[in-house]
């Protein structure tokens, strides 16, 4: 009998790449959905990868709500809590998106108390937002936001206090080495099917040239392939208690832009890469919603150290830059799903 993996939020971009990595290596997979629309839509993903679905099942669960949680993580070895709302306009209260965040990590946790190992995937939006007196600084897993400061939204708030709060509640039950944090980087690369995440939104909107001009933001950057990967590596090797922060190099907008003009040069002439002065766009995000949500980005250019997860795990990550063309040539159409 194969081992069964959990993996919640089964529908989303990584989580699909995440079953896919499972099914390829053997391990039964039970997803969690908010909507059985969305078990159909992983499960023609997966076959049209060339994958079987009969080590495949699906339970129709609510993070904001208690029942079924334990039924979801029976005779499970492992689980991977990857759900997490990541919406592309921010609330206006920063606490907003705390409660979903946080009580929903804490109900899988707990639920799942008695799992080998459980990885949670946080993000770099709780490692890097705190105030810095330079503009370019180096961040790692010792690395925490400060949920505090002001320019920090309510998405970066979530993210840290749910990851803090996964920690505090291991430590109270001593079981802190039953833990494995997963911190991405800005997740680009290629969609299994065309129900991608927001973070592939970034590269459409470039590609698409909905703006004339770029903030002054740079990500880490990490492809959804590895991502994946680590996932799964951190199942079996000696990552307990750790946060792996998972992001290779780092690219700007302006400096994206001018990647997938050369990966798309049919559309480089609407590819923006000239940047909009510092100033004007805290100005610009005051009214804007969209630039709004870059607030505690703006003028940093952020350097992830990631060499913890080859060094535990013998991953090496893609450079940023094949990650950017393969999501471009994905979302034109240049390659298949």
């Amino acid at each position: 009998m194969t081992e069964t993996v959990l993996v919640t939020g089964i529908g989303g971009f990584i989580a699909k790449h995440l079953t896919a990595q499972l099914l390829a290596a053997g391990y039964t997979v039970r997803g969690t959905v908010r909507s059985p629309s969305r078990a159909e839509e992983v499960r023609l993903a997966m076959l049209a990868h060339g994958l079987s679905t009969d080590r495949l099942s699906f339970i129709t669960l609510d993070l904001e709500r208690d029942a079924g949680w334990e039924d979801a993580v029976r005779d499970c070895r492992f689980v991977h809590h990857v759900a997490a709302p990541f919406p592309l306009v921010q609330p206006s209260d920063r606490e907003a998106l705390v409660p979903a965040a946080r009580d929903g990590a804490l109900r899988v946790l707990k639920a799942a108390s008695g799992a080998e190992r459980i990885m949670m995937t946080s993000s770099i939006a709780a490692m890097m937002y705190a105030p810095r007196a330079v503009s370019r600084f180096t961040f790692g897993p010792e690395d925490w936001s400060d949920p505090e400061w002001s320019p920090n939204t309510p998405y970066v708030v979530a993210k840290t206090r749910a990851e803090q709060a996964a920690w505090a509640y291991m430590d109270e039950i001593g079981r802190r080495e039953a833990l494995t944090a997963i911190n991405p980087g800005l997740v680009l690369g290629p969609p299994l099917d065309a129900h991608w995440g927001t973070s592939l939104d970034v590269v459409s909107m470039l590609i698409q040239g909905k703006y004339p001009a770029v903030p002054p933001v740079a990500f880490p950057i990490v492809d959804v392939r590895d991502v994946a990967a680590l996932h799964v590596k951190a199942m079996t090797a000696p990552v307990g208690g750790q946060r792996l922060l998972a992001a290779a190099d780092t690219l700007s907008l302006s400096e994206m832009g001018q990647l997938l003009r050369t990966v798309l040069p049919q559309n480089a002439k609407r590819i923006p890469t000239q940047q909009l002065p510092l100033g004007l766009t805290r100005f610009l995000s005051l009214f804007d919603k969209s630039l709004a949500t870059l607030k505690p980005d703006l003028g940093r250019y952020p350097v992830a150290d990631s060499r913890l997860i080859t060094e535990l795990t013998g991953l090496s990550l893609r450079p940023a830059a094949e990650a950017v063309k393969a999501a471009a040539l994905a979302l034109s159409g240049k390659t298949h799903y």
